[in-house]
C-alpha cells in the first residue's frame, strides 16, 4: 500500500508526478483555514509524510492531528518557520533542501551588490526617462574592485561568494560562529569591527530569534555613509528601522535586498527609496535550483520509505 503524504507546498510538475506515482497525496494547499481543520481530521491520522517548502508556518498544532508522520520533506534550506522542538520530540524525521540552490543565491548576492553599489536601476530609469538625452551622462557610480567585502556568515552559500567576490578584485573577511580554515578570506570574530572595516556587507546567516537584528543600527552606522548592505538571509536578520533611516539620511549610500522583515509587502519607505535595489525573495528563483530543491524532497521521501540514510536529514 502507498504511503500517504499531505502536500502543504507542491513541487514543480516534474517532481509533482513522481509523488503522484509513488504515493496517496492529499492537497493541503490553498486551503481555506476551515477545509484545513477538517482535511486533517479526515486523514491526519493515516498521513506518513509531509512535503512543504519556507514561508510557511507548520507547527505543532497541524503535527499534533498527524499521530503517525515519519518525515517532514522541505525543499527550502531555511527551517525557522518549521516547530523543530515538536518535530524532535516526536522523533520524526526532517530534511531541507540544503546545498541545492547555494550557487544561485551567492550570484544574487553578488548581483545585488554589483546593481546597488553601480546604480543599476538608476541607470535604467535615466535611460527610459529621457533623463540621457535632457541631462546627458547620469552622475558617477562607485567601483566594485579594490573594495573590502564583509561577508556575515560562513555557511554554504558564504563559501560560494567568497571566489566570486575574489574575481572582482575584492579583498574579503567574515563573521561568523567559528572559523572556517579552508574559507581563503579572513575570519573576522567582532562583527561591528568587520563593518567598521567593510565597504560592503552581505548577509547570509540563518533566520529565527538568535540572529534578529544581528545587523542593527550601530552595525549599519558603522558601515558608513559611503557603505552597501546586502541581505539574502532572512528580513528579520536586519533592523529594518534602522536601515531605513540609514538608507534615508545619507548614513548608508545603498541596500541590496532579498528579503524583508514584511514578505510580500515590503514597507513602503523601502520602496520609495532610490538607492535601494529590490527583489521578491527569489534569490534561489531559478528553473535549475527549484528543480533541484524538489528531486531532493522526492529523493528523501524515497530514501526514507525505502529504509536508507537520508539526503540532507536536519533531524
Amino acid at each position: 500500500m502507498k504511503p500517504e503524504l499531505l502536500v502543504v507546498v507542491p513541487p514543480r510538475p516534474r517532481q509533482m508526478a513522481q509523488l503522484e506515482r509513488d504515493y496517496v497525496l492529499h492537497r493541503y494547499d490553498g486551503l481555506a483555514p476551515e477545509a484545513a481543520r477538517e482535511l486533517l481530521l479526515d486523514v491526519g491520522s493515516r498521513i506518513r509524510g509531509v512535503v512543504i517548502s519556507g514561508g510557511v508556518a507548520f507547527g505543532q498544532r497541524e503535527l499534533e492531528r498527524m499521530p503517525s508522520l515519519e518525515i517532514v520533506a522541505s525543499a527550502a534550506a531555511g527551517y525557522e518557520e518549521i516547530d523543530t522542538d515538536f518535530v524532535r520530540a516526536r522523533g520524526i524525521r526532517f530534511t531541507t533542501g540544503s546545498l541545492t540552490a547555494c550557487e544561485d543565491v551567492a550570484d544574487m548576492g553578488m548581483l545585488l551588490l554589483m546593481a546597488a553599489r553601480r546604480q543599476l536601476l538608476a541607470g535604467d530609469r535615466w535611460v527610459r526617462s529621457g533623463e540621457w538625452e535632457r541631462q546627458g551622462m547620469m552622475p558617477l557610480a562607485r567601483s566594485n574592485a579594490g573594495k573590502k567585502l564583509g561577508i556575515v556568515g560562513m555557511g554554504v552559500i558564504g563559501r560560494r561568494i567568497v571566489p566570486r567576490a575574489l574575481v572582482f578584485g575584492q579583498e574579503v573577511a567574515y563573521f561568523a560562529r567559528s572559523p572556517q580554515p579552508e574559507v581563503a578570506a579572513r575570519f573576522e570574530p567582532d562583527l561591528l569591527a568587520l563593518s567598521s572595516w567593510a565597504d560592503a556587507l552581505i548577509v547570509i546567516v540563518s533566520g529565527g530569534p538568535s540572529t534578529r537584528n544581528l545587523i542593527d543600527a550601530q552595525v549599519i552606522g558603522a558601515l558608513g555613509p559611503d557603505g552597501v548592505l546586502v541581505n539574502i538571509s532572512r528580513g528579520s536578520v536586519v533592523d529594518e528601522e534602522a536601515l531605513i533611516a540609514a538608507l534615508s539620511t545619507g548614513g548608508l549610500a545603498a541596500a541590496g535586498l532579498d528579503v524583508f522583515a514584511s514578505e510580500p509587502a515590503p514597507d513602503p519607505r523601502l520602496l520609495a527609496l532610490a538607492n535601494v535595489t529590490l527583489m521578491p525573495h527569489h534569490a534561489s528563483g531559478t528553473v535549475e535550483s527549484r528543480d533541484a530543491m524538489d528531486q531532493q524532497v522526492v529523493d528523501n521521501l524515497a530514501a526514507h520509505f525505502a529504509g536508507k540514510p537520508l539526503l540532507t536529514a536536519i533531524i
